[in-house]
């Protein structure tokens, strides 16, 4: 227990020397540690109580998302009866009532209307096992969809997951460090920023659904039915605020010619005669194919930039466009552009999202949280040393220093792993540095007993050591356990504070029983005292 060859204490030394070092970044401001260059100096993230930030509650629109799939699902009857075999002819689609019904030409066809919609709806369940649509037939020849309460259910859990990752990538863009995003309940969305003191920009960062769609504009709509809302058939009307002809709306085919789905990059440039700046969009392959095909075959005829429900713009196709990029103008900024640019790489949100709670924590209020949790620190780290030191005397000092490392390892493991400290991370350190020489009582005191039989210094030095081993194992076993259940399960402050304390407690037991009883064996070895005080 007592042996250390060269090797092992060079290793020993070497790893912990190693982990101090990395520490230091941490303690120095970000600004000194920007200038080293490619020298390692990992840093730790404050969370957003100690570095301020934006906090948004985000709620999704289930109405909303409930009028989506009905509209979804209206393009993919009309489809599938219109072009399969044979075709089947049907009248105009309803969605009204908050259900999808259609009149069948043809009577005769019912039956074969009926297995392509089960095979359009998942034959009538969906992955779940659970119904999604229920599919009725009135007077005969009527077919009605209605949604059923299990299938919304299940769309609101996966758009809430996809919309959760497309916050994150739109966040992760910014540059910020270590956001918080995680959902809360059914249908809402925790997000924490810490470091943007801006939470109206983030708001409309987060809050644009980005759908982008490209449709062929209807020259044949009246201008003054446009602004009743009224469209020829086969066609919607959609505002248009910069319509140079003066009419806040225009009427575009409802057919989609290609969609932000089949992007392969957007990003902030400049138009080449203005100035102006822009969103140059790049298709993926088959959308490069896609938008070439159509406007080779529509050229000298306008198309519509859509985005959101929204005209952009509205330009003639002059000619064929045949290098899958296009370009998005208006009356934008930089900071819109490339806000804009940022949303559509990251993805359209598969629900709308409403901001229901906003906060903003100010720098000052976190500063005072980091000098309020440093002092509780000091002064927690000073009475543990003063104790140690009086009870076991040589062997505290050994303990104290062992504490002292303890430290600076964690700091150094938070900070190659990327973690955040948070409020209750700092109440960690406090419960870290009180349970890190937890383990040396044990050996110290188990020292004293063996003494107290008559064993001789090293063999009460090496049965101390050994047999409390088996107790402090078990002791941290059952703090890891519970740490690693508030992490898999807590979120925010919570999952803060185990972070530290599953950290902390690694960390402890190396170096307040692998170190230490090296330090101890080497004293041993050079000075073979035989009597100790203990």
């Amino acid at each position: 227990m007592l042996d250390f060859p060269r090797w092992k204490i060079g290793s020993i030394i070497g790893l912990l020397a190693a982990l101090c070092l990395l520490a230091i970044p941490s303690f120095l401001p970000e600004s000194t540690t920007s200038q080293w260059g490619r020298i390692p100096h990992p840093h730790i993230n404050l969370g957003l109580d100690l570095a301020g930030g934006s906090y948004l509650l985000l709620e999704a629109d289930t109405a909303d998302l409930a009028a989506t799939r009905i509209e979804a699902m209206r393009d993919s009857v009309a489809g599938t009866m219109r072009n399969g075999t044979p075709r089947i002819e049907i009248g105009d689609i309803s969605t009204r009532g908050g259900q999808l019904s259609f009149l069948l030409r043809d009577p005769s066809q019912v039956d074969a209307a009926r297995e392509r919609l089960l095979a359009i709806t998942g034959g009538g369940a969906g992955m779940s096992g659970q119904r999604e649509w229920d599919i009725n037939v009135v007077d005969t020849s009527r077919f009605v969809l209605k949604p059923t309460q299990a299938g919304l259910t299940q769309a609101i859990d996966t758009a809430m997951k996809d919309a959760t990752e497309v916050v994150r990538r739109r966040i992760d863009a910014l540059g910020t460090k270590e956001p918080t995003i995680v959902r809360q309940g059914a249908t809402r969305i925790v997000v924490q920023v810490p470091g943007l003191k801006n939470p109206q920009a983030l708001k409309e960062l987060i809050g644009k659904t980005a759908k982008l769609e490209f449709k062929l504009v209807d020259e044949t709509a009246n201008p003054a039915d446009l602004v009743k809302g009224i469209a020829p058939v086969g066609s919607q009307v959609l505002p248009y605020p910069g319509n140079p002809r003066g009419v806040p709306f225009i009427a575009v085919k409802r057919s989609v010619i290609i969609s932000g789905d089949q992007l392969a990059d957007a990003r902030q440039e400049f138009e080449p005669q203005t100035n102006a700046p822009q969103v140059a969009i790049t298709f993926d392959a088959v959308g490069g194919r896609r938008f070439a095909k159509v406007t080779t075959e529509n050229t000298n005829k306008p198309f519509a930039i859509i985005l959101d429900n929204s005209v952009i713009s509205a330009p003639n196709i002059n000619e064929p466009i045949l290098g899958g990029r296009a370009s998005i103008s208006g009356n934008f900024t930089v900071e819109s552009a490339n806000a804009l640019a940022i949303s559509l790489r990251s993805g359209k949100l598969p629900v709308n999202l409403k901001t229901i709670a906003e906060s903003t924590v100010s720098p000052d209020l976190g500063k005072d949280s980091i000098r309020a949790g440093v002092l509780a620190s000091i002064v927690a780290a000073l009475l543990v040393i003063v104790f140690m030191f009086v009870t076991y005397g040589r062997f505290g000092l050994y303990a104290n220093l062992a504490v002292v490392i303890n430290i600076l390892v964690i700091v150094a493991v938070m900070a190659m792993l990327n973690a955040t400290l948070t409020l209750p991370g700092i109440a960690g350190f406090v419960l870290t540095i009180g349970t890190a020489v937890d383990a040396n009582v044990l050996i110290n005191e188990r020292i004293r007993e063996e003494r107290r039989r008559g064993r001789s210094v090293v063999q009460s030095v090496e049965l101390g050591y050994k047999e409390a081993s088996r107790t402090i194992f078990e002791a941290n076993v059952t703090h890891a356990i519970t740490g690693v259940i508030m992490l898999l399960l807590g979120s925010g402050p919570v999952k803060g504070f185990a972070v530290v304390l599953l950290i902390g407690i690694c960390t402890s037991v190396f170096t307040a029983v692998t170190f230490t009883r090296m330090m101890v064996a080497l004293w041993l070895r050079k000075n073979r005292p035989t009597t100790i005080n203990i």
